[in-house]
């Protein structure tokens, strides 16, 4: 108990001086109870209560609480009210628990909190009717997604992983984008209608898959799984996509040898517009090698989807994860192979 109180008052007395007031959630993150990328995915609406991400039992957050407000009121600090809008910080909405979260102590009304965010709009990316080029990258392809400085391809926007699912089963679509961390939307400009119509979404193919195995009752679906996968496996050149992996295991040594063909099975797919299928890739230049390797542990190895979705933009998710990247791409080099996290 004391060493929880001297924690909490030191988490307090930092959080008080730089911020100007403190509150439960700024305590739960400094005693490492609750991740702000989990804090990010409830303001925005992706989790129900915060509760549900916080790491101990609820007794134990109680009394990190009170723990909170004692030193606050020993402290000389007033309670103030923060408004969280809508938000729910237990999965009961006990009321004595929710005031408590939503305590803030300070010696005045100011400086508070800024009020929550809106849920950010859905990415959304467009089917070209003509033929255009990235503005990054110089390449092109079938969809793309709109940036300040012109048309972006999916590599470019940090899309490029996601699988096209279209319109058709919405129970199937409905289920594949939950199950997604990153997701878009795909849609085409109508010439006749003069409207954009939707044309189905772009989701990971482990959460397409789960979602094909929950709607596996219905024989339709089965039938259009069988095709997706005859489909998936004809269009993949295996020769090339070999060929790809041995050039990453060369540059990247400490690579694992499945990681290495899934990243080459990926970048290798047939009219998808991706690395593996530029000139460069192609040619299994070095440059397109690490292009693929970097995109795969910013994905897969960080927390840069969850980033993605919780509104921060690319550039600033990429600078996070930054230095995560860099420390396993400069491991495989040397030939140290990680342990999974």
């Amino acid at each position: 108990m004391a060493n929880l109180q001297t924690r909490i008052a030191r988490i307090a007395e930092a959080t008080l001086a730089a911020r100007g007031f403190v509150v439960p959630v700024d305590v739960l993150i400094g005693l490492g109870w609750l991740a702000e990328t989990n804090v990010d995915r409830w303001q925005w609406g992706r989790v129900t209560s915060l509760d549900r991400c916080i790491s101990v039992e609820a007794a134990m957050t109680a009394e990190a609480l009170e723990t909170l407000r004692a030193w606050a009121v020993g402290q000389g600090l007033q309670a103030w009210e923060t408004d969280y809008g809508e938000l729910r910080f237990t999965a009961a909405a006990d009321p004595t628990a929710e005031r408590a979260f939503r305590t803030r102590w300070a010696a005045a009304e100011q400086p508070a909190p800024e009020a929550p965010r809106k849920p950010p709009t859905r990415l959304t990316v467009i089917a070209a009717l003509n033929a255009w080029t990235c503005s990054r990258c110089g390449e092109s392809g079938d969809l793309l997604l709109k940036g300040d400085s012109g048309g972006i391809c999916l590599d470019c926007a940090d899309l490029g992983r996601l699988v096209f699912l279209p319109s058709g089963d919405a129970a199937l679509t409905r289920r594949a984008r939950k199950a997604s961390r990153l997701s878009a939307v795909v849609v085409r400009w109508n010439v006749r209608r003069n409207r954009y119509e939707r044309q189905g979404i772009l989701a990971e193919n482990d959460a397409i898959e789960q979602a094909a195995a929950q709607c596996l009752e219905d024989a339709d679906v089965r039938a259009a799984s069988r095709d997706r996968d005859r489909s998936r496996r004809a269009a993949m050149d295996e020769e090339f996509r070999d060929r790809f992996a041995d050039a990453i295991r060369e540059q990247f040594p400490g690579c694992p040898p499945a990681r290495a063909a899934a990243i080459a099975s990926h970048a290798a797919l047939r009219g998808s517009g991706r690395v593996g299928r530029s000139a460069a890739g192609r040619d299994l230049t070095p440059g397109a090698i690490r292009l693929a390797v970097t995109a795969s542990v910013r994905h897969v190895d960080t927390e840069y989807d969850d980033l993605l979705m919780v509104g921060l933009e690319r550039d600033e998710a990429r600078e996070r994860v930054r230095d995560r990247v860099d420390a396993i791409m400069a491991a495989w080099r040397d030939g140290v192979t990680l342990l999974e996290r």
